[in-house]
């Protein structure tokens, strides 16, 4: 499995929560400490799993090259690929900077990357009474989110030393592995989303360029007035 999400979201935590140890380094800090890939294994409900954390990808100043190398290797500690992403979003209000985290993640690694998909909620003890539904039902890009995973999410509290939080997420990731035929995501998935998020760039260059004219030619002429601006 592959963590994913925004620096700060709990990604190394959750890594350390899966494992029952301390594999990944976890730090509250304004940047994101986990620079490159790493490669965890372990037991986890009787299933041997290997979990790669990933650094702050989405929330840094990579160009689109630099991004999809760093992807690839990720991706290449889970040869032949990654049976799950987790795409780790942690519990509060979810902040536009979260949102345009999530549409990177998103037109990355391609629609056929959401089959493979589940969300992972941190910090659960901000629910305090509230379920997790209630949660969600209250945002809309929350329930989009959900739906483009096929529904599937949970929750963890990182502080909790409760096991069945584990188990459960095991379980569901199984049932998702079997969904998907035991199935993996691949390195022609992401060559192919990668090529499509290119088309779609260079249309909306295509757009601007026959929008600019037409707007330029509609725009009033601008009366200036004698005043000192400061």
């Amino acid at each position: 499995m592959i963590l994913l999400g925004k620096t700060g979201a709990g990604k190394s935590a959750a890594g350390n929560t899966i494992l029952g140890r301390e594999a990944f380094q976890s730090h509250l800090c304004p940047s994101s400490w986990t620079y490159h890939c790493k490669r965890a294994e372990g037991e986890v409900a009787g299933q041997r799993v290997a979990v790669i954390d990933t650094p702050g990808l989405f929330d840094t100043n990579f160009t689109e090259e630099e991004l999809v190398k760093k992807i690839k290797s990720c991706m290449s500690l889970s040869a032949p690929g990654p049976h799950v992403f987790l795409l780790v979003v942690r519990l509060g209000r979810f902040t536009q900077e979260e949102k345009d985290t999530v549409k990177m993640i998103q037109s990355t690694f391609g629609k056929e990357a959401a089959k493979f998909s589940l969300v992972l909620f941190t910090h659960g003890d901000k629910l305090k009474k509230q379920t997790i539904e209630t949660f969600i039902s209250k945002s809309e890009e929350l329930k989009e989110l959900i739906e483009a995973c096929y529904g599937q999410y949970h929750v963890f509290n990182n502080q909790s030393k409760d096991q069945k939080q584990i188990i459960d997420l095991m379980e569901k990731m199984v049932t998702m592995c079997i969904n998907n035929g035991g199935g993996y995501y691949t390195s022609k998935m992401l060559r192919k989303a990668t090529k499509a998020s290119k088309k779609e760039k260079k249309q909306l260059l295509k757009q601007q360029d026959v929008t600019e004219p037409h707007r330029r030619k509609t725009m009033k002429p601008v009366k200036h007035n004698k005043c000192l601006l400061q």
